[in-house]
């Protein structure tokens, strides 16, 4: 029987790129969490932010590359971010050189462009997968050189019939909430008796958790607010209703657990996928969609109220969310990678 040493040497290494932020970083977790029950290394190469990510994520190594997000379109701007993505894709390919590995896999983000544009360029076999219901413009710049492209929703690359043949639909099983803070001030306009029926689970900003449980104290509720909890998919699976941002890994993990939903876009993203991830979930009755200007008090004071005295509905619109879930993506891009590599050695 080889030694696990032996093993760890011989096993093949897939090299997984994603911004430094947990809407990319997640999915890669995931991916990289199924590929190692396969018996597959796995080495992450991010940016700076993902370090306090470090002991979380279950690769070999973490990579750090250059990169530069483009933040305008000025000469100055444009010059920077090529030159740093040009210093980043020279490390990304002295990487590869070093570490050889099966493949490279993209979750998104401008960290994502180095190590992907230096594997195409090394022919090593190429992978990217978006999270949201339009493509971001890290994986656009990339589309055309990848061997494949996964997507979270259907129907992503629709309109461009070259990309939309290497693209196979595998979901997006990755977990992160953002809860408004207008969500507080709704509650303490709810009458004392719906009130009494409540209990809140809230996560916010480090800043304000004082402020929000004083509110919910104020007003009688039951509520539960930190600034993070490591067992939210299951706090989740135990709610009611969700109130959230629909950022992609939200709008995936309530799909895949099947949960009613109250959306609330972040209105100034550049490309506005979050209304788009939003507009899967309402197309399909199970959240409802509303946009940051008219998310009011007053609106989700009377929104809370119409859905808690109609039980029938949520449970309808659980239904019509968990009919958009993916539970196995996790496996599905696993698949896909073997699937990548297997085509290049043929």
């Amino acid at each position: 029987m080889p030694s696990s040493t032996e093993q760890a040497r011989t096993a093949p290494l897939v090299l997984v790129a994603a911004g430094g932020t947990g809407g990319h970083l997640f999915p890669a977790q995931a991916l990289a969490e199924a590929l190692a029950r396969r018996g597959i290394i796995v080495d992450l190469a991010t940016d700076h932010r993902a370090e306090h990510y470090g002991d979380k994520f279950p690769g070999r190594n973490i990579h750090i590359i250059a990169s530069e997000t483009l933040r305008g379109r000025g000469p100055i701007s444009l010059a920077r971010t090529v030159v740093k993505l040009g210093i980043g894709t020279t490390q990304a390919w002295l990487l590869l050189g070093r570490t050889k590995p099966a493949a490279v896999v993209g979750f998104g983000g401008y960290p994502t462009i180095p190590p992907v544009m230096a594997a195409t360029l090394r022919n090593i076999p190429t992978m990217i997968h978006e999270q949201n219901a339009v493509m971001g413009r890290a994986n656009r710049l990339l589309a055309s050189r990848v061997s494949a492209i996964a997507t979270s929703f259907a129907g992503v690359l629709e309109q461009n019939p070259a990309l939309n043949a290497k693209a196979t639909r595998t979901g997006n099983p990755v977990r992160a909430m953002v809860v408004a803070d207008v969500v507080p001030m709704a509650i303490r306009q709810l009458d004392v008796q719906l009130r009494g029926r409540l209990n809140v689970v809230q996560q916010a900003r480090e800043e304000d958790v004082a402020r929000v449980r004083q509110v919910y104290a104020q007003a009688e509720v039951a509520a539960e607010v930190a600034s993070f909890f490591g067992d939210l998919p299951a706090r989740i699976a135990a709610a009611h209703l969700v109130i959230a941002r629909s950022g992609a890994s939200t709008v995936a993990e309530l799909s895949a657990i099947g949960r009613p939903a109250i959306l609330v876009p972040l209105p100034h993203a550049l490309d506005q996928d979050q209304s788009a991830n939003a507009a899967v979930l309402e197309h399909a009755r199970g959240a409802v969609r509303i946009e940051q200007k008219e998310f009011t008090p007053e609106w989700l004071a009377r929104e809370i109220h119409t859905l808690a005295s109609a039980a029938e509905k949520l449970v309808a619109m659980a239904a019509a969310a968990r009919s958009q879930g993916v539970i196995d993506a996790a496996e599905r891009l696993a698949d896909l990678v073997f699937e990548v590599t297997s085509k290049a050695r043929q």
